[in-house]
């Protein structure tokens, strides 16, 4: 049975549209109305199978929703949910699926009036891909999903989107904005500069050999630049940390290497590859 009656998704991407499916084929709602700027991504969408229905005009989309989610760019989320909040039926809930989360939450949750409750979100799922044309059903299966309430974060209002998640990833998590892109930090957005900063580094020509480990590591830098700019920006802070924190463990490393010290250098690379293990895949 349905726990919604309307889910509305802004932004019909590779992550907006696989949420469509996801949500269409567990069956979680209703009507899942999608929001695009091109009537012709509405009607890819719905031949795919992401939504029932879709619409440019966005004031239509969101009025009979519960829940909204905005699936745009990181620069837009906050635009689009104040346009959205506007329309949207009181009780309703808004929520992201954005990359970075302390500067939207403390944005909206200053903004928003109290008839409409703002719980960010972010499931860890993707690919280098892109657009409605890569989206899929089970994008997000096994995948871990970060839900981000505050203080001020009406608890009907994170059941409501724990709920929207749970059935769809394999485990919903809650923290903190700012604990999540401390996180985000280190373990995305750091590896997608170092996947860059690799492609920078190295000579390379369209038809030279490349080892797989090479093409392995830097697949992430052939993601979408502009969708990536936008995320790291809004996460630079958190982001020089941890790049001052891997440049003391580079510089640490190179030191043994210069030095010629087989036994520290083994013994880091003995620790990095217990610690990988224990990682679960």
């Amino acid at each position: 049975m349905a726990i919604f009656n309307q889910v509305t998704i802004i932004g019909l991407g590779l992550i907006g549209g696989s949420l469509g499916m996801a949500l269409r084929r567990h069956r979680m709602a209703r009507c899942v109305t999608g929001v695009s700027r091109r009537a012709s991504n509405l009607r890819r969408a719905k031949r795919l199978g992401a939504i029932d229905q879709g619409t440019t005009d966005l004031r239509r989309a969101v009025e009979g929703a519960d829940v909204v989610v905005i699936a745009t760019p990181v620069d837009t989320i906050v635009s689009y949910a104040k346009r959205c909040a506007r329309s949207m039926p009181a009780g309703s809930v808004l929520t992201d699926v954005g990359s970075t989360k302390a500067s939207i939450v403390h944005a909206l949750e200053r903004a928003l009036s109290s008839r409409v409750a703002f719980v960010g979100g972010h499931p860890i799922a993707g690919s280098e891909q892109w657009g409605i044309g890569a989206a899929h059903a089970r994008l997000f299966d096994g995948a871990l999903c970060i839900v981000t309430p505050t203080a001020g974060t009406p608890r009907r209002a994170l059941r409501a989107i724990t709920r929207l998640w749970t059935p769809l990833v394999e485990r919903v998590v809650t923290m903190r904005p700012r604990e999540h892109d401390r996180l985000l930090a280190g373990t995305s957005h750091l590896p997608h500069l170092v996947a860059s900063c690799l492609m920078h580094a190295v000579e390379t020509t369209s038809c030279a050999p490349m080892p797989r480990s090479f093409l392995e590591m830097t697949r992430i830098a052939t993601s979408h630049p502009e969708l990536w700019d936008d995320i790291l920006l809004t996460n630079r802070t958190a982001l020089l940390s941890a790049m001052d924190h891997f440049g003391r463990r580079w510089r640490t490393l190179r030191r043994h290497l210069a030095r010629g010290d087989r036994a520290a250098l083994l013994r880091w690379l003995r620790t990095a590859h217990a610690a990988r293990h224990a990682l679960h895949d």
